[in-house]
């Protein structure tokens, strides 16, 4: 039942993308993108050949102009996974509904933690092997939130992200994301980005995450520390991830290290090739040592092609 809901819940999508609205202040966007690797992976011994999906994804999004200097806006996203021998391959991203006006904007619905989102693009490896959500804690999208973000003030903005305790991951507890950043994570209106997040007893962890970005002679920079804690536990770790990535016309060489203290680390170098600003191919190595596996070192390498429409 629930497959037949997202198929024509899909299909009713697409068809409306396709009309043009009579009520819609912007016609609704259809986005997302198709990002597929060719990967050797050698994990625990153990080595195999994939072609895998890395968060390929697709959506809709649209916004209604209600006056009064008042907007409401949506998001319904699902990720799409090509390498699943599962045909029903869809699994639920950010999907939410919300107001946008000169008090900032609200939004209700599963969406990303603001902490997740102060990483900016510091994540050189991002939905690749060399992700930071292979080491760090905190990178969140709940089912039950409702997040704030106040206007920009001399590039600075507020965050604030409500769980609650109604969602399956938070064991019964409420759970807050804040966050105060600084620029354009992009570096395209201001040459350094900069955030300072806290969760507080999110998916089971506090933790504290301070990220900085910015470009020097054509060089893009990135660093994040963070503390963590288990909250049942107790268990404590620091760590950080130090980040470079640099353009030479169509081609970017990037690299990228992290460690977490009793969790393991990882380093990666890649490259990529844009064919067109919608499509690049590209190439990475990653190393990934888990502390807890006896030091085994996992390695992947892997060739891809993203195409995003």
């Amino acid at each position: 039942m629930m497959n037949l809901f997202t198929k024509t819940l899909l299909a009713s999508a697409v068809t409306s993308a396709t009309l043009s609205s009579a009520y819609a202040a912007d016609p609704l966007q259809v986005y997302g993108k198709l990002n597929v690797t060719a990967q050797y992976n050698d994990v625990a011994g153990d080595s195999e050949t994939t072609i895998q999906s890395n968060a390929s994804r697709f959506g809709v999004k649209g916004a209604f102009d209600l006056g009064n200097n008042l907007e409401a806006f949506y998001t319904i996203e699902y990720e799409v996974d090509t390498g699943d021998a599962d045909k029903e391959n869809f699994k639920a991203r950010n999907q939410f509904v919300g107001l946008k006006g000169d008090f900032g904007l609200f939004s209700v619905g599963r969406n990303d933690t603001v902490l997740k989102i102060s990483q900016g693009k510091v994540d050189q490896f991002n939905d690749l092997a060399g992700d930071v959500k292979n080491v760090f804690k905190g990178e969140n999208r709940m089912a039950q939130t409702a997040t704030y973000l106040s206007p920009k003030f001399s590039d600075f903005q507020v965050g604030v992200t409500y769980v609650a305790d109604g969602d399956e991951d938070q064991a019964d507890e409420n759970g807050v994301s804040m966050a105060v950043t600084y620029g354009d994570s992009g570096l395209k209106k201001t040459p350094i980005y900069a955030a300072i997040a806290y969760d507080s007893k999110v998916k089971g962890y506090d933790a504290a995450r301070a990220t900085i970005q910015g470009t020097v002679a054509g060089l893009v920079l990135g660093g994040m520390y963070q503390q963590q804690e288990k909250i049942d536990s107790g268990v404590s770790d620091n760590g950080y991830l130090l980040s470079a990535a640099y353009k030479i016309d169509a081609v970017t060489v990037k690299a990228q290290y992290q460690d977490m203290d009793s969790v393991g680390d990882s380093w990666s170098v890649g490259a990529d090739y844009k064919l067109a600003k919608p499509t690049k191919v590209f190439a990475f190595y990653t190393s990934h040592v888990t502390y807890d596996s006896g030091d085994v070192d996992d390695s992947y390498f892997g060739l891809g092609l993203e195409h995003k429409f």
